[in-house]
C-alpha cells in the first residue's frame, strides 16, 4: 500500500464520510418519530421505524464498504476522513433541522478540517 492516496481513494473516503453523516440525519428523523410516551419497553420498541431500520441497514453498508476500502489504503491515512463526517453532521443538522449554530461549533469544525488537511494532506 502507498502512503499517498489516490484520486479513487480520497473520493471513496468523502463518499463514506458523507454517507455516515447522512446516516446521522436519519437517526435524526427516526428519534423524531420516536414514542416517547409509555413504558420504558413501549420507547424501546417505538424507536424501531422505517428511518431507523433505514440507517441500521446503510450502516451495515457502510460497514462492508469501510472494510473494503482499508484493503487497498492504510488504516492511518483512510480514518482522519471520519472526521468529516464529524463536521459535515453539525452543518447538515444546522440546515435541515434548524439546529444552533454556534461560534464554538464553527470553530471545532475549522479545526476538524485543519487535522484532515496536515494528517492526510
Amino acid at each position: 500500500m502507498s502512503e499517498r492516496l489516490t484520486i479513487t481513494q480520497i473520493m471513496l473516503l468523502l463518499g463514506y464520510a458523507v454517507a455516515m453523516a447522512g446516516g446521522q440525519l436519519i437517526f435524526k428523523l427516526a428519534a423524531n418519530r420516536a414514542t416517547t410516551d409509555g413504558t420504558l419497553t413501549d420507547r424501546l420498541f417505538g424507536l424501531i421505524n422505517p428511518y431507523f431500520v433505514l440507517a441500521v441497514v446503510l450502516y451495515a453498508g457502510l460497514s462492508v464498504l469501510w472494510v473494503w476500502i482499508l484493503t487497498f489504503t492504510p488504516l492511518s491515512r483512510a480514518y482522519p476522513f471520519v472526521a468529516l463526517a464529524f463536521a459535515i453532521t453539525p452543518l447538515l443538522g444546522i440546515l435541515i433541522f434548524a439546529e444552533p449554530l454556534s461560534t464554538k461549533l464553527l470553530i471545532g469544525i475549522g479545526l476538524i478540517l485543519c487535522g484532515l488537511f496536515f494528517v492526510a494532506g
